[in-house]
C-alpha cells in the first residue's frame, strides 16, 4: 500500500465524478479517490486538474476548495500500482 499525501487525495477527488451536491460521506470520498486513482493514476488526476484550471479557473478554484475541506484528515491507502 502507498500512503498518499493530502495533496494527492485532494487532486484525486478533484478529478473524480463526485460532486459537492452529493454531500458525500468520508467512506464515499475514500471510494471515489481510490476509484479515480485506479482509473487515471496520479498523473492522470494531475492532468485533469490542470486542464480544468486552464479551461474553467473559477469553477476549478471552488472545486479545489471543496476537495480540500472534504478530504481534511481523510486517509486513503491504495495499492502502489494505482498511484
Amino acid at each position: 500500500m502507498m500512503d498518499l499525501t493530502a495533496t494527492d487525495v485532494r487532486c484525486a477527488l478533484f478529478a473524480s465524478a463526485l460532486q459537492q451536491a452529493d454531500r458525500p460521506s468520508a467512506d464515499t470520498v475514500a471510494a471515489a479517490v481510490s476509484a479515480t486513482l485506479a482509473d487515471l493514476g496520479l498523473t492522470g488526476c494531475l492532468g485533469r486538474m490542470a486542464q480544468e484550471f486552464g479551461d474553467h479557473p473559477e469553477a476549478a478554484s471552488a472545486r479545489m476548495r471543496w476537495a480540500g475541506e472534504v478530504t481534511s484528515g481523510l486517509r486513503v491507502d491504495v495499492p502502489t500500482s494505482q498511484a
